[in-house]
């Protein structure tokens, strides 16, 4: 990495860039960049909350920018969503970057770093490793040599082409060109089936040292690169591989920024969690005998050992056990898990038995069977040695899942079992903040208006914690005189039936009073589909539309909302956090109820649990907080930009009846609040016509 001529601030770095771009000075930015800078010279982690429309993607990438300059070490910036990591990567660095050029005398360097799964595997592509198994890829044959895609509905015409062999044949073709071989760029994409066959995961990987072509390799390639940049730019996935694994897949560093802070828990937890089931454990059973080469025997105990999980699963209680695994699914856990055990051993060495004569696909195909094997033995022994809830520290929290149908015509999927962390805030505290100065950031990071929640999930709180600061910079919006938070006090409370007529009624006024204009969260895909069925004729008798999540992707959902205000928006979770729609065309955010986790909800209710027996308040601490955090988000949706005008309105009276509900106005950006319809009612056609006017002025010929 090139050494500047000379040091620079990052207060004058801002000042530069901010410049060059042609925005104005921001109070909050400068604020931010300031704490950030300080955290990297003093060490000390920070937490970060910064408002829609402060900038905080520059409030952490010009210090981290000018630290890289001055030490020759590159920073790491996480995101939680590929949306934000391309704004990131495709936006943010090369604007900042060509801005400081005259300052720092050079062009910054920043390189992504993904999961070895997100590229082509070049050693798959020249037929390293063996074919996938058919029951991993359903619709797929050989036929004469060649991979083919089969369309199972048409069983008279067994070798014709399907959209499965289409995206197949597509991937090898853009495989040929690509440089980087990162997914992301292949546009459009392809389904995770077609996918799979020309990518490896990070346990399937042969390695830098046993693949015959490991210097063309996508993933070292990218590694390669981002030691020698000035900003690596990640995942909360990968990061929490790379922390809480010990496997180290990013660059050495000294200083990480997470921004969407506030979903770091959830993926980190993800990421620890493991599942299990009979079709799982048998297909590892297949792949190891098929590919591994495993003796008969051992695939044969491995296949009893699934067939005896699934039947005892099939009759076993469906959600958490809090006294860990029932004695019977126990011992079909632990039979699964002593089979895989054998199993593995049965692939002796390295390579596995006779490793020294393979060759390349044998290698690899030795390489795929460890892996099955592996990711089974793992999570079968996690499971059997889950204990009752409170026994020991760092806990384990098993559940049993019985999934529906992807389609209503299909019949339901096998029983799944899954193993996950009660908490990962000692994990987080050890590998995460033990390592590198960390500075974590969000618009949303004080539900109940306090930083001690997400610091307690964070391992920031309590004996023995790292020292960390926290700064609140606001937003730039004058929110009570942009916004009203309208709650609907009158309607009824929510039920679990779904939208009650009253609530349809009132989504219905509301968004024609707005002329569309309007996005509805939903706290469930069937309330929202729900919902959208009801009003669907209701609205268009108003000239406007609905659209509704699994209507098409969400980008391009969001796309057309965007470009027509006569429409309105239906979703559940990806909306309540992913839209960015400034302007009049989102003037209405309704949310549907008090986003609550499910009374069910295995780790939520074990986490309840964990905290009442602390001597704290479960309910808040788990239920509330999490309530509080997608409120925020959601109601942060409505103003993008300070020009931005509109209602968050949310139809559930509990905010405005419960004592709860000071916790969670807290969290809500200061919208000018109320309970009266009327006035809503009239904010919300007084804005419609506004902006109906403009969007005449705009349309008027010259």
């Amino acid at each position: 990495m090139p050494t500047p001529p000379r040091a620079a601030e990052p207060a004058d770095l801002l000042e530069a860039a901010v410049q060059a771009l042609g925005g104005a000075p921001r109070e909050g930015q400068q604020q931010m960049v300031a704490a950030v800078a300080q955290a990297v010279r003093s060490g000390r982690h920070l937490l970060v909350q910064a408002g829609t429309g402060t900038g905080k993607s520059l409030g952490y990438l010009v210090p981290l920018a000018a630290h890289a300059a001055e030490t020759g070490t590159p920073g790491v910036v996480s995101t939680a969503t590929l949306a934000l990591q391309a704004q990131v990567v495709d936006r943010d660095l090369p604007r900042l970057s060509e801005a400081l050029r005259p300052l720092l005398g050079r062009e910054l360097t920043w390189q992504t770093v993904k999961g070895r799964a997100h590229y082509v595997c070049r050693q798959k592509l020249l037929g390293g490793f063996p074919e996938d198994e058919p029951e991993a890829l359903p619709g797929m044959e050989l036929v004469g040599g060649a991979e083919r895609a089969t369309d199972r509905r048409a069983p008279s015409s067994p070798t014709a082409t399907s959209q499965l062999g289409r995206e197949v044949a597509r991937l090898h073709r853009w495989a040929q060109d690509t440089e980087t071989g990162d997914r992301d760029e292949l546009v459009p994409g392809v389904s995770e089936r077609a996918w799979r066959q020309v990518s490896v995961s990070s346990r399937e990987c042969l390695g830098a040292t046993r693949c015959p072509v490991a210097e063309e390799c996508h993933v070292e390639l990218a590694r390669a690169r981002a030691k020698e940049v000035d900003v690596v730019v990640t995942n909360h996935a990968l990061l929490a591989i790379d922390a809480v694994e010990d496997v180290q897949l990013l660059p050495e560093h000294d200083v990480v920024v997470i921004d969407e802070a506030h979903e770091l828990v959830d993926r980190v937890t993800s990421v620890a969690t493991g599942s299990l089931s009979a079709s799982a454990v048998a297909q590892a059973a297949t792949t190891a005998r098929r590919q591994g080469g495993l003796d008969p025997t051992s695939a044969e105990r491995l296949r009893v050992a699934s067939d005896d999980l699934g039947a005892v699963l099939e009759e076993a209680p469906v959600g958490r056990f809090p006294r860990g695994l029932p004695e019977g699914v126990r011992l079909a856990v632990a039979g699964v898990r002593d089979a895989a055990r054998e199993a593995l051993s049965g692939l002796k060495g390295e390579g596995g038995q006779g490793a020294k004569d393979d060759d390349g696909e044998a290698a690899a195909g030795k390489q795929v069977a460890r892996a099955a094997l592996s990711e089974v033995f793992d999570v079968a022994e996690r499971l059997v040695e889950v204990g009752p809830a409170g026994d020991a520290p760092g806990e384990d929290v098993a559940w049993l899942e019985a999934p529906g149908a992807w389609r209503r015509d299909e019949e339901p999927r096998p029983r799944v079992l899954h193993v996950a962390p009660l908490s990962v805030a000692m994990t987080l505290r050890e590998h995460l903040f033990g390592g590198s100065t960390v500075v974590l950031t969000s618009a949303t990071l004080t539900p109940g208006g306090s930083f001690d929640a997400a610091a307690g999930a964070l391992g920031l709180q309590g004996a023995g914690a790292p020292q960390w600061t926290a700064l609140d910079v606001g937003s730039p919006f004058d929110h009570a005189r942009q916004g009203i938070l309208y709650v609907a006090k009158h309607l009824p409370q929510p039920g679990r039936e779904g939208p009650a007529p009253e609530v349809l009624e009132e989504v219905e006024q509301l968004v024609v009073a707005a002329g569309g204009r309007a996005l509805g969260l939903f706290s469930s895909r069937r309330a929202a589909e729900a919902a959208a069925e009801a009003l669907g004729d209701r609205l268009a008798q108003h000239g406007i539309s609905v659209l509704c999540q699994g209507d098409d992707t969400v980008p391009n959902l969001v796309r057309e909302f965007a470009e027509d205000p006569r429409t309105c928006l239906f979703g559940t979770l990806t909306l309540w956090q992913g839209v960015d729609v400034p302007g009049p065309s989102c003037q209405l955010v309704v949310l549907d109820r008090i986003p609550f986790p499910r009374p069910d909800d295995p780790l939520a209710s074990a986490r309840a649990e964990a905290a009442d027996r602390a001597g704290g308040n479960g309910f808040m601490a788990v239920s509330a907080t999490h309530a509080a955090l997608l409120l925020a988000q959601g109601a942060g949706r409505l103003l993008r930009s300070t020009s931005d005008r509109g209602v968050v309105a949310l139809l559930d009276p509990r905010l405005a009846t419960k004592r709860y509900g000071s916790f969670l106005r807290a969290s809500l950006p200061p919208l000018w609040p109320t309970t009266d319809r009327e006035v809503v009612l009239g904010a919300l056609r007084r804005l419609d016509a506004a902006a109906s006017d403009q969007e005449a002025k705009v349309t008027e010929p010259a």
